[in-house]
């Protein structure tokens, strides 16, 4: 049976995540246990399980845009895949009960601060593009194999247990490794790795988690249409506002989630309000900077293409 407000609530968080590209985990599952009390871990399995539905949807649109490196995205799916699958194992360690809802519920507000960082980090990506006049072809990258595949172990085991990370923890990675690469080229390596990854963590979760069915349909009906109509209005939507504005929603929830007091939460939303203003500013600064003396990729020089 599917659950009339849970739908309408999945449909406005996913015109939120088409507005920004932010990963729908990072939202969807938060909703559930603030607005609706969905158990944890229930509300882990679902959305993954809806999400693994949806991903391939902006894999493959990234992939005919050439925006994908495939032999990155082979070696984060050699650590994510079996990580994400292990994920649910490592939540029914923790616990039996009440308790492995409690650490999967602190698991995902870690997540969500690791999602907030990637907010930061999508920002940063936007004004240093901005300041480029040339950019290093997606496939030309030197794939760093170890530090790549440690990357995407952790970020799917993040995934596994909370269903937050493969558009927060691996894109501040992903940026962290391969700085060369434009903003659109790693949101679409890290989307196309990130359907495994995803697919993984779901069939753990519906072998062995709480997989509840009308949650997922409820979750998949309302997503669908929210996320096509909040991807037809991102290009006129101030975007750097509604980052901002989520940067500040995934940060309370977080604090949340962790159960942190709301005196100390309405202090630590006060000092990143005043923290992100003042960072704003500073790059904006160093963005109109750069576009002054703009970074341009060298040609090689005529002897050297003879070689």
């Amino acid at each position: 049976m599917v659950d009339i407000p849970l739908l309408v609530g999945s449909f406005f968080v996913a015109v939120i995540v088409g507005l920004t590209g932010m990963g729908g985990g990072a939202l969807m599952t938060p909703m559930m246990l603030l607005f609706f009390n969905v158990p944890p871990l229930a509300a882990v399995s679902s959305d993954l399980v809806a999400s693994a539905v949806m991903k391939p949807v902006g894999g493959y649109v990234h992939m005919r845009r050439g925006t994908v490196n495939m032999r990155l995205v082979a070696w984060l799916c050699a650590g994510s895949v079996p990580a994400a699958f292990s994920g649910v194992f490592v939540a029914r360690v923790l616990g039996e009960g009440a308790a492995v809802q409690q650490a999967v519920k602190y698991a995902l507000g870690v997540a969500l601060l690791l999602a907030v960082a990637g907010l930061v980090a999508k920002a940063y990506l936007a004004e240093r593009d901005r300041s480029r006049l040339t950019g290093m072809d997606v496939t030309d990258v030197s794939v760093r194999p170890i530090p790549t595949l440690l990357v995407g172990m952790v970020g799917g085991l993040i995934v596994g247990i909370s269903s937050v990370g493969s558009g927060s923890l691996i894109i501040v990675a992903l940026l962290a490794l391969y700085p060369a690469l434009k903003a659109n080229q790693l949101v679409g390596t890290d989307l196309v790795q990130a359907v495994p990854l995803v697919a993984a963590a779901a069939l753990g979760h519906v072998l062995y988690g709480d997989f509840q069915l009308d949650l997922t349909a409820s979750l998949i009906l309302g997503s669908i249409p929210g996320v096509y109509i909040g991807a037809r209005i991102s290009s006129r939507a101030p975007g750097g506002v509604i980052r901002a504005l989520l940067a500040v929603v995934l940060l309370a929830s977080a604090l949340k989630l962790l159960e942190v007091s709301n005196t100390a939460t309405a202090l630590i939303l006060c000092g990143a309000v005043v923290a992100g203003l003042l960072g704003w500013r500073a790059l904006r600064h160093w963005g109109r900077t750069r576009e002054q003396h703009p970074t341009v990729t060298p040609e090689p020089a005529p002897a050297e293409q003879a070689r």
